[in-house]
């Protein structure tokens, strides 16, 4: 295959976000600086940025201009750093370490880490609405309702809420895949969605394509955390190893048990390389991810 190999594009597109988001973000000589600070502070110099490569690939299928890739991608990441801060407070999973440094609230304070997520939130959607991301007002205006049920109790929100009213009880499998669903697959799946809708939108046969690919990696995305969680160490995963299972929360893991959950996430992978079939070398970056997600560190 001829370009950058997937490691080099992927390191391409994590410098490419971190500009972005380094020019996006207030800084802190605006006021209120220390609130700006704790923002910079949890979104900047850390993480995968798998979510905006995600977008930057489904872009390439539909042949996206870059520049609205970049907006995109630095608004799906500040979504995704925003609910990193929300969760790792005390009121919800109350953890001390994220991305292999202290977390916002234990950085900063509890006060701060909680405005520093709502104001990413609140930019992330000024974004999609001050920049033009798509040729078409309607396809834009689509995309910030894509994006907004992501975040809401039909997404991120709302799956954290089953996740803390299920600490210590079981599960049965379904229950756990629609609770991941929206925790973690939500926001996954609008990343691929934005990216398609950044270009020429893919017709519908297509977007269902890419739509069930999104929710196959997005469900992979969190079997696997739940593997690593339970195989890996507090400083290769940047964040507390064994939280979960100390938490008592159900888990893949708990529920499969480690080889049933490795099995899982390979059915996962299969599928999302399937949903691809009829894309050719346009989806080669998002084959690349489906596994870079899976085999991660496994």
């Amino acid at each position: 295959m001829s370009g950058p190999t997937f490691d080099d594009w992927a390191r391409d597109i994590a410098a490419r976000t971190e500009e972005a988001l380094g020019e996006l973000l207030p800084t802190a000589r605006v006021a209120p600086g220390r609130l700006h600070d704790a923002m910079r502070y949890s979104v900047l110099g850390g993480g995968k940025r798998v979510r905006p490569m995600l977008a930057y690939a489904a872009g390439l299928v539909s042949d996206a201009d870059p520049q609205r890739l970049r907006v995109a991608a630095a608004a799906v990441e500040m979504i995704h750093a925003y609910s990193l801060i929300h969760d790792d407070l005390p009121c919800m999973d109350d953890d001390v370490l994220r991305r292999g440094k202290p977390t916002t609230h234990v950085e900063f304070d509890e006060a701060t880490a909680l405005l520093a997520g709502d104001a990413l939130q609140s930019l992330a959607f000024q974004l999609l609405a001050e920049y033009r991301l798509a040729d078409d007002p309607s396809a834009q205006l689509h995309m910030i309702q894509v994006f907004a049920v992501a975040c809401g109790s039909r997404g991120m929100a709302g799956g954290q809420a089953i996740d803390l009213e299920n600490v210590g009880k079981a599960l049965t499998l379904p229950e756990l895949e629609f609770m991941h669903i929206l925790k973690t697959g939500a926001l996954i799946r609008a990343s691929v969605l934005l990216g398609a809708h950044c270009g020429k939108v893919p017709d519908s046969a297509q977007m269902e394509r890419l739509d069930r690919y999104a929710k196959c990696v997005g469900l992979a995305f969190q079997v696997v955390d739940d593997i690593l969680d339970d195989e890996g160490d507090t400083a290769t995963l940047g964040k507390t190893a064994g939280k979960d299972r100390d938490a008592n929360k159900p888990t893949y893991t708990s529920l499969l048990g480690l080889p049933g959950a490795k099995k899982f996430a390979d059915e996962l992978l299969a599928d999302a390389h399937e949903a691809l079939s009829t894309f050719g070398e346009q989806a080669r970056r998002l084959h690349e991810l489906a596994d870079f997600i899976v085999k991660r560190d496994r």
